[in-house]
């Protein structure tokens, strides 16, 4: 009878033990799959969701505020005239396979990402680079052609993450980086999976595995949350339900802001849309806030310019492309007197897939008819981003602080201007704050009056998570799903 009960109390115990022990695995919804896990050699924003701060790290990193932090450096120090930097890594840092992260891997690391035939989606943040050496195999030193204000924020993007030589082409399919998750599985079409890595270099994470499920569908993105099959969805794709998960004590709403301009973009290198009048008349035809109510629900914020509101050097300049039906026709009617027809191509997000129709809608008022064909994301990385074979598109560029990108003669909407490029080159090699400030006020006003592209609204980032997990990102001042900091609590 005594030895019944307190088998029967072991039990209980242990039952007991078992319900009250910290779930320690999360599932994460996101709407596009990577096209691969590389993120030094693909534009997707996707793989960086994926991959970032969780699998792969840079010198420096982005912290959940934007700040720039130390990353795999430890500390760095700065010649007077800016053109040197030098670099402490980390001791004791070992990639995936177990190989220990060295000073060459990062010479490496640069000189492959700006080396002629690069397929590095920004060879711009590595242009002002003249040599990257080992001085020994914890410290590095970098010297620019310049001094460069923004080197330390460049060398956090995604795009400069550290690779190793043993593992670098095949990082696409088997990504091999130095973050405290390793990869586990991927099956297309479905899922990613990761585990912690046990052998990471700094602060433990809380969570033991990680898996990104990929559900396009905003009905279907609803139905998983609800059901539970997805603990959370940083980037919820159906706003329209945002107000039922709010009023639902099982979930929590996190709305904040991201770096993701969002625009109509216009291939300004082929006419008819290489004529301003054009460009512009687009432009005054498009509603600002019709799009963000009818595709956002309301989420997000009207820009004039490419550059996020949230940076102390925005400009307003919303009003110099004002919805005005009116002067479109004006414009129109003396550019394209005989009519105009435009070819409008669409990536599979909600904002690019909704907001599409509304603005069909809003240029046929003025007299464009558009011809829309709804893209896959990697047709639209083909025939649109790397092709340069569309009249308009759009999407979200959430690259943070990217207008540098106006100055890219190979970049799709192919701009380029001479005098912005010089501004360009100017700022990349000013460090006093007040001088870059002047100068990104310049390069904001130029493009918003050249009627580059149609600047529609900054992406709110609005998410939906499980109430018992804390650590997600309220902004986004780069495009990840950073889990360092992510737990379930009690």
């Amino acid at each position: 009878m005594i030895h019944h009960l307190r088998h029967g109390v072991a039990i209980c115990a242990l039952s007991a033990g078992a319900a009250f022990a910290q779930q320690a695995n999360i599932s994460i919804g996101m709407v596009l799959e990577p096209p691969n896990l590389d993120p030094t050699a693909g534009a997707a924003a996707a793989i960086d969701e994926v991959v970032y701060a969780n699998i792969f790290e840079g010198l420096t990193r982005f912290g959940p505020d934007g700040a720039v932090n130390p990353g795999l450096a430890a500390t760095w120090d700065i010649s007077e005239d800016g053109t040197v930097y030098t670099f402490a890594l980390r001791p004791g840092v070992t990639f995936h396979d177990g190989t220990t992260l060295t000073a060459d891997d990062v010479v490496f690391t640069l000189d492959r990402a700006r080396a002629e035939g690069s397929t590095n989606a920004q060879p711009g943040l590595f242009a002002n680079i003249v040599s990257a050496e080992a001085v020994d195999e914890l410290t590095l030193r970098v010297t620019l052609d310049g001094p460069d204000g923004a080197f330390l924020f460049d060398m956090a993007w995604g795009d400069a993450v550290i690779v190793a030589p043993e593992s670098a082409e095949s990082n696409a399919t088997n990504p091999i980086g130095t973050g405290p998750f390793r990869f586990a599985n991927r099956i297309e079409g479905d899922r990613i999976e990761l585990v912690r890595n046990d052998a990471y270099w700094g602060e433990a994470v809380a969570l033991e595995a990680a898996t990104f499920r990929f559900i396009s569908d905003p009905n279907a993105a609803f139905a998983a949350m609800m059901a539970g099959d997805v603990d959370a969805f940083p980037n919820f794709p159906a706003p329209e339900t945002l107000a039922q998960f709010a009023a639902d004590p099982r979930f929590s709403v996190i709305v904040g802001s991201t770096e993701g301009e969002t625009i109509l973009a216009m291939n300004n290198a082929q006419a008819p849309l290489d004529d301003i009048r054009i460009r512009q008349a687009i432009a005054h035809a498009i509603n600002r806030q019709d799009i963000i109510d009818g595709a956002m629900f309301g989420y997000g914020t009207p820009i004039g310019t490419h550059f996020a509101p949230h940076n102390p050097n925005y400009v307003d300049l919303t009003g110099l492309s004002a919805y005005d039906p009116d002067a479109a026709r004006a414009l129109l009617a003396e550019a394209a007197p005989t009519g105009l027809s435009l070819r409008l191509a669409l990536p599979p997000p909600a904002y690019a897939r909704r907001g599409g129709e509304i603005i069909a809608a809003q240029l046929r008022e003025v007299g464009i008819q558009t011809e829309i064909t709804n893209l896959e994301w990697a047709q639209w990385l083909e025939q649109v981003f790397r092709g340069r074979d569309f009249d308009l598109t759009i999407v979200s560029h959430t690259e943070p602080m990217d207008i540098g990108i106006y100055a890219r003669p190979d970049y799709y909407f192919q701009y380029a201007r001479p005098e912005f490029v010089a501004l360009n080159e100017t700022l990349a090699t000013t460090s006093d704050p007040a001088a870059r400030a002047a100068l990104m006020v310049q390069m904001q006003e130029m493009i918003a009056g050249d009627y580059v592209n149609g600047f529609l609204f900054q992406l709110a980032k609005t998410g939906v998570a499980n109430a018992k997990i804390e650590g997600l990102w309220e902004n986004s001042p780069t495009q990840a799903n950073d889990l360092t900091g992510v737990r379930w609590t009690q």
